[in-house]
This record gives structure tokens, sequence and C-alpha cells, in this order.
């Protein structure tokens, strides 16, 4: 029995759009297909009436520094971001969070829009993204073409496996600030057993310190899963920003925030409240240790580098 009637490879984002806008809710987007296909053979997404295959379609999956942003494609896969010495630069912990998806087979086809798009909290790529506070560009179809607007990442997360997309909507790019000078960010994660490849919690974040190296300035916080939608520890980086300076104190203050303000909950599958209540502790510590020592090694911003 086929699963589709009709298999689409637009070259453009109009011409993706449209397909979209003609097909309505029977319709589905596919690039690496990793979650679509899996989630069909499961039964868990009705099999569409077309797929819009969009790894076609020019810049979908570029790396590019433009003006004050980086931008990614929201076609680009997790080796293409892991592997790129711009985003090794100014976002270690999207290359770090993008590197432990999966396996090499699945992170060779799997992409970041797929990621976000997908909406599971515990998403690595995504919670990546957010420590970075990126933006999402998304595409939307009108009478006189493709419309695209810039909005905060967490705007189109609606719950656990739902987006705020309209049938005829797609993720186009998504794009960040470069690292400035006197910050740094970093990932972790704990998860089950590779071959299950399922995240019990990971924790992405981002620092920035003052002239004098000793206090944290601003910073990000991104955990995951910890809610319905991706979490951002706003608590704990309150507790960061004001402590005098970066100690032992002010981390471990940091903690207690991030455990008070995150909603955890037991899976069968994954780990207990509990134990993530205590794994919030072992990955902040290490990921704020590490974005200050990256943030402290450079001192001056870091320059561009080739995708």
């Amino acid at each position: 029995m086929a699963r589709w009637r009709a298999y689409h490879t637009p070259a453009t984002v109009s011409e993706a759009l449209s397909l979209l806008h003609e097909h309505r809710d029977k319709a589905r987007i596919i690039a690496g297909g990793t979650d679509l296909i899996l989630d069909m053979e499961a039964n868990q997404a009705a099999a569409p009436e077309a797929l819009v295959d969009v790894t076609r379609i020019t810049g979908i999956d570029r790396i590019a520094q433009e003006d004050d942003w980086i931008v990614l494609g929201a076609g680009i896969t997790h080796t293409q971001i892991e592997s790129s010495p711009l985003l090794r630069a100014h976002a270690r912990c999207l290359t770090e969070s993008c590197g432990v998806i999966g396996g090499p087979q699945v992170r060779n086809v799997a992409t970041l829009g797929g990621n976000v798009a997908h909406a599971l909290p515990a998403a690595d790529g995504t919670i990546g993204l957010l420590a970075l506070e990126a933006e999402v560009e998304v595409a939307a179809h009108s009478a006189r073409g493709a419309r695209h607007t810039w909005q905060p990442l967490l705007s189109i997360f609606a719950g656990p496996g739902r987006n705020r997309l309209a049938p005829d909507q797609m993720l186009h790019a998504f794009r960040f600030r470069p690292t400035q000078a006197r910050a740094g960010n970093a990932f972790d994660r704990i998860m089950r057993p590779q071959g299950v490849a399922l995240p019990v919690l990971g924790i992405a974040a981002r620092v920035r310190l003052d002239a004098a190296l000793r206090r944290v300035e601003d910073a990000v916080i991104a955990i995951g899963p910890a809610g319905p939608t991706p979490f951002r520890a706003t608590s704990a980086e309150e507790a960061l920003t004001s402590a005098k300076a970066f100690d032992a104190a002010a981390v471990e203050d940091a903690i207690a925030a991030a455990q008070a303000q995150a909603s955890l909950r037991s899976s069968k599958y994954r780990a207990s409240q509990a134990y993530r209540h205590e794994m919030i502790g072992v990955l902040l510590r290490r990921v704020l240790h590490t974005s200050v020592e990256r943030a402290r090694m450079n001192e001056a911003p870091a320059g561009p580098a080739g995708a």
C-alpha cells in the first residue's frame, strides 16, 4: 500500500509553498525524513496525499555570515553543522548538540529544520539554538508569493510534538548573533545507551563576562525536556548575572534556581523526575564552567571563518 500519492521536488520556496497551499493539511514537508517516515511507519502520522521535498531549494542548506547575523538554512544537516568552522567558532553549543543526534547515518540526512519543526522539548538542536537566542524565518504562502518573517524561536512551539505553523507555511532559516568578546557557550547531555539514543536531559548555556573576566554579565540557559516546550531557565540566568563573581556559590545558586523553575516528569523510557532533578545540577555545572572557560579564552571576538 502506497504511503503517499505524489512526491514533489520544488526548486524555490514559492513553489514549495504553492504546493503546500494546494494540498493543505494533506501534504507534508520532507527533508531527511528521519522523523516523518518513522512516524508514518508507526501510524503516528496520517499518510499524506503528497510529500514536498525541500532539499533542492537553492540556499536551504546554507551557512553564512550576513551582516551582523550568522544564518543557517533550515535544510542544513547535523553533519554540516558539526563540521562547520564558522559554527565551531561562534556556536559550540549548537555543534555539540547536533553532534550527538542519532548516529552518523542519521546526522548525514536529518536537518535542523526538521529537528525544530518536530517540536519536541528535548530536541538537541533546538536546545542549542535556544541558548544562542536564535530567531526563525517562517515563509508563508500569499497571493503575491512567499512572505518571509523573522520571529523568536520559541514562538513556533505549541506543545510536545506540535508547532504553530499553518499548512502552507514552512521554516526557511535560522539566525543568531556571532560570538562577542569575552563570550562562550557549551552543551552537554545525558542519554540512554547508544542504539536507543533518547536524551534524558540536555542543557546548553551561553555566557558573557565582564572586562575583568570575573563576573557573568549576560547568560542564557536552555534545558530540555523541562516542560511541554523547550525551556529557558530565566531564574538561573538571573542568579548568575546578579552574583558579584562567577564562583562555586554562584553556580550552586543557578542550579537551585533552575531546579526550582524546571517542570520535570518521570518517563519509563527515559528517567525519573528525581534523577532528572539531580542531573540538572551535574549538567549545568559542566556547561557553565566550560562556557566561562571558553569566554576567558575569547578576549577578542571570534573572527570570520569558512563555513
